[in-house]
């Protein structure tokens, strides 16, 4: 049975007239939808099977039909959307310096593309499994099944092969005289992928990597970047995978040193990974009740620091922590740099011995420097970064089903979305000194050297 006047939500009405065979006129505002529906089932019973009205609803209801049938047509038509590229190989390439959850990563587009019928090889070593197959006696290409994707989710570093030199687009060849210059070889990348039928790549990385994958498809190349890094630096996402198995080891050291520190009455500095943005060093120090948190985002007064520890001894606490992001520089200085070599970024380090030096030297207490370094890098991914990368190799693997290239899967909580190569690798994520995280610090009474 039908109610006149119902549906007063819906945006389209139709009025119609029935006779009603008590004599009365009624009136239905009526759903395009379910119009018919309605119509028929008041003909049906009706007392009156030659009424004139009812055979001219059956007429209306037929012609409504029509009309509707005739728009839904029309509107599948304008909805055709354009054909995707067909895909029959994938491949998949790690960059840069490992991160745990790169194998997680691998796993989960392995897996997604088998299950699309597509073929997956892994290129080994960043992109030399195609610009130096010479190298590798079983070739440069792994091929990714199943079987050799099992039980790889938990393990630290990646099955294919990494490395953080040999920029393809600046690539370094030395000359006769011993000088080098540098070669762009993304075009034998690009041939190297047409020659083995390669149709898109998953390029996991950081910055570098994913400028390099940018360079690439603005080439012609399909691409899709997944955002790995432990310096949680890159933008537009709101965190990478490798960020948080990083945080978490370098508190668990933070812990371990402050029994040590204690029993010794010592200043420990500890030198933390990070490159050129404190997310490391902010976060574990926070969570390892540091007391004094040295940053890229704030360069320091080193008087400032030692007057903190000073200040710890007046007060009964005979020993201190100092966490110094690797990236990080005093007032008026530089960054303190180990090595410059061509065609890779330039190696940090040194600056918690240096602070280390100074400290003692200003308050006449023990200091001594621990550098985390690698470990840092290394051992199992957390809960939090095997789901991570799990989703994000899932989500490239859609994004590629979808026709998407020249993009990078993000996390934007709830959901991963896809934001431009060239947009997410624009600019540097740095710690926002407004944030509520540093707020805390400060009302912690940690010291930024500042």
């Amino acid at each position: 049975m039908f109610y006149p006047g119902k549906n007063p939500l819906e945006k389209n009405f139709t009025r119609i007239i029935i006779w009603h065979n008590a004599g009365n006129a009624v009136s239905a505002s009526l759903n395009p939808c379910t119009r018919v529906l309605y119509i028929e089932e008041y003909i049906a019973t009706t007392s009156e099977p030659g009424n004139r009205m009812a055979r001219k609803a059956t007429s209306s209801a037929s012609t409504v039909k029509s009309a509707s049938t005739a728009k839904s047509a029309t509107a599948k038509k304008k909805t055709k959307t354009k054909r995707r590229p067909r895909i029959r190989t994938v491949a998949i390439n790690t960059g840069g310096g490992d991160a745990p959850g790169l194998n997680a990563v691998i796993r989960a587009v392995t897996i997604g593309a088998i299950e699309r019928g597509w073929k997956v090889v892994g290129i080994r070593d960043g992109y030399n499994g195609l610009l130096m197959p010479e190298q590798y006696p079983d070739g440069g290409l792994i091929p990714l099944t199943l079987e050799s994707v099992r039980g790889i989710t938990h393990l630290g570093g990646t099955i294919l092969g990494t490395t953080n030199k040999g920029n393809p687009l600046e690539y370094p060849v030395q000359q006769k005289d011993g000088s080098y210059k540098t070669v762009d070889r993304s075009r034998e990348i690009i041939r190297g992928c047409k020659k083995h039928r390669i149709d898109a790549v998953v390029a996991i990385g950081g910055d570098g990597s994913l400028s390099i994958a940018d360079a690439l498809y603005e080439k012609g190349l399909r691409i899709v970047g997944v955002p790995k890094t432990i310096d949680n630096d890159l933008s537009e996402t709101v965190a990478t995978f490798g960020f948080d198995t990083a945080v978490s080891f370098a508190t668990e050291c933070l812990d371990r040193l402050h029994s040590t520190a204690e029993a010794h009455r010592r200043i420990m500095v500890v030198e933390v990974m990070g490159r050129y943005a404190g997310w490391i060093a902010v976060n574990a120090g926070i969570s390892g009740t540091a007391d004094a948190i040295l940053i890229p985002e704030i360069p320091y007064d080193i008087e400032k620091v030692a007057e903190k520890t000073r200040e710890r001894v007046r007060n009964g606490r005979k020993f201190s922590i100092v966490v110094v992001a690797e990236g990080a520089k005093p007032k008026g200085g530089e960054r303190s740099v180990k090595s410059r070599e061509v065609g890779r970024a330039e190696k940090l380090g040194g600056i918690g011995e240096h602070v280390a030096a100074q400290l003692q030297e200003m308050t006449g207490q023990e200091s001594r420097h621990v550098v985390l370094g690698h470990l840092q890098r290394g051992g199992k991914p957390t809960t939090f970064d095997r789901l991570l990368s799990l989703r994000f190799g899932a989500a490239a693997v859609r994004a590629i089903e979808e026709g998407q290239s020249g993009i990078m899967v993000a996390l934007d909580p709830p959901t991963v979305r896809y934001v431009p190569l060239k947009k997410a690798t624009r600019r540097m994520k740095s710690v926002p000194l407004d944030s509520d995280t540093m707020m805390t610090a400060r009302d912690l009474g940690i010291c930024f050297g500042d």
